[in-house]
């Protein structure tokens, strides 16, 4: 038998739509609300602001090790904006902008880093999912809940973010595959940031792009200034329209930097140079989208301190709020309420023992 040619995609397309100064390509300007602009923006400086003050409270002792999300607020916010309230968002953990686009307070995030699992609760209408800590493992959650959208003819999609390191890991590839053959309404967005904590993205795979991925199974994939706000939009709205239509998933991939650390346990000074740090940050996505709003005259300097100075209050409120909350906090009992619907017997047992031990300790304290 000869050898044959098996012609396959092997192009993929780069988006670009508003550059590192702000300026746009009219021609791929997405059409959007102006108030849709604007609350963009306050999520992005909000995400950014909330972040800093995070890290001042961990440093303080006031809450635990944290994934700081600075640099990448487009990439998230950009995305889950193109999304529908009842439709479902399954993060890994450096969303925290868009968790609160979705509706979930400052103050659980502040209490959830404190280790409260009252924070883990999923409020109406219940579509976005807590965070996911292990590497890659939320992706087959979506495709599952993805699956079972396409199975009940519902009109949802499922938004589902992880990072580049992620993409080394076995999960992806199955929940990858999974979509594609079953033509599941997922969107996979990357996150992109250059690093999987210390490892650079050039030794975690060959592939010139992480969008190119997408060819092997058979779905459409595309590679996203992720520090473009409108271009992360679009392109994922684009990938929403194709999920809703019933043509499967996609695999967008935004090209973006975390300006801070992996984590506050970490110290990226040990594995990255000052002039990368410095390069993108030449690329900030928010400078770019201020610019851009101040271009369409929907920004003045006057109305950008006005959004500064009322995040600021939002965010120590927020503060204020969860450590009071916090104080009633720490029921032991609280473990069992939340496993089963109804509890069983040695649970239940298990439960009544522990309640006799704490009020015998409490009154043995009170008596001492």
């Amino acid at each position: 038998m000869p050898r044959t040619t098996i012609t396959i995609a092997d192009k993929i397309e780069a988006l670009s739509i508003v550059d590192a100064k702000g300026v746009v390509d009219k021609q791929l300007e997405p059409s959007m609300p102006d108030d849709l602009l604007l609350d963009l923006y306050r999520a992005m400086v909000l995400g950014r602001r909330f972040d800093e003050r995070l890290l001042a409270l961990q440093r303080q002792g006031r809450i635990g090790t944290f994934p700081p999300t600075s640099g990448q607020e487009a990439a998230h916010l950009g995305a889950v904006a193109a999304i529908k309230e009842d439709d479902w968002m399954v993060p890994a953990f450096r969303e925290t902008a868009a968790e609160i686009w979705r509706g979930r307070s400052l103050e659980s995030v502040i209490i959830g880093l404190n280790g409260y699992n009252e924070a883990a609760t999923v409020d109406p209408p219940g579509t976005t999912l807590p965070v996911s800590v292990p590497v890659g493992s939320q992706m087959l959650h979506a495709v599952g809940i993805g699956w079972a959208a396409r199975y009940c003819k519902e009109d949802k999609v499922v938004l589902t973010f992880f990072g580049d390191g992620a993409t080394s890991e076995g999960d992806f590839h199955e929940a990858m595959n999974f979509a594609a053959v079953f033509q599941a309404p997922v969107i996979f967005l990357c996150q992109n940031n250059q690093w999987a904590i210390s490892i650079p993205r050039s030794k975690q795979t060959r592939s010139q792009t992480i969008a190119q991925k997408a060819v092997a199974y058979g779905m459409p994939g595309i590679q996203v200034d992720g520090n473009d706000v409108l271009a992360v939009y679009s392109a994922t709205a684009e990938a929403v329209e194709r999920a809703r239509a019933g043509q499967g998933p996609t695999l967008v991939e935004c090209v973006t930097y975390r300006l801070m650390m992996h984590t506050t346990a970490d110290d990226p000074r040990r594995y990255r140079s000052d002039e990368e740090l410095e390069t993108w940050k030449a690329k900030d996505p928010i400078p770019r989208f201020e610019a851009y709003l101040q271009a369409k005259k929907l920004l003045t300097k006057k109305k950008i301190a006005a959004i500064g100075e009322a995040v600021q209050a939002q965010i120590q409120a927020a503060v204020d709020n969860a450590e009071a909350q916090m104080k009633t906090m720490g029921d032991p009992l609280d473990m069992f309420a939340h496993a089963y619907a109804e509890t069983p017997p040695h649970l239940a047992a298990q439960k009544e023992e522990l309640a006799a031990e704490l009020a015998a300790g409490g009154k043995e304290g009170a008596d001492g």
